[in-house]
């Protein structure tokens, strides 16, 4: 879990654009938008990359907002278009307010392949620990007026 001074829809809009994610989370080294198919859901071309020691691995992934409340909750999967079968990856991403003075962040990630299970579990251990970090800062980085004008 990740907490921060921000409100539920500031977090939430930055939970809800995986674009964000290679800012704050480093497991995500890449998340370039793609053209939304017949559901007009956002789509993602993602990448992900663990290193474990001197070993590293990464894959490129096709995923897709599937479901979202548009303020607190938004969920994610793997759909790719090729045809082929290939093991899912769903996320779960959840705001939730906390006394009204802070903003929570439950991240969920489930894989259901065996090639990245033992260095998934230990790099996603280890960058939820930095995001706990990233993501207030990044968050806050939002408000300055540097961002506000590389957005015009």
């Amino acid at each position: 879990m990740v907490q921060t001074q921000a409100t539920t829809g500031r977090l939430y809009d930055v939970i809800a654009d995986l674009g964000t994610y290679p800012s704050w989370l480093d497991v995500v080294a890449g998340a370039d938008p793609e053209s939304s198919d017949a559901t007009d859901a956002p789509v993602w071309l993602v990448t992900l990359r663990a290193r474990v020691g001197p070993f590293a691995r990464s894959k490129r992934l096709r995923v897709e907002r599937t479901d979202t409340d548009g303020e607190t909750f938004a969920r994610f999967e793997r759909r790719e278009l090729d045809g082929r079968d290939h093991a899912d990856w769903v996320m779960h991403a959840t705001v939730e307010d906390v006394k009204g003075v802070t903003s929570e962040l439950r991240l969920d990630l489930s894989y259901s392949g065996g090639l990245w299970s033992g260095p998934l579990d230990a790099v996603l251990g280890n960058e939820i620990d930095t995001a706990v970090a990233r993501l207030p800062a990044y968050i806050d980085g939002l408000s300055t007026p540097e961002w506000r004008e590389s957005q015009d």
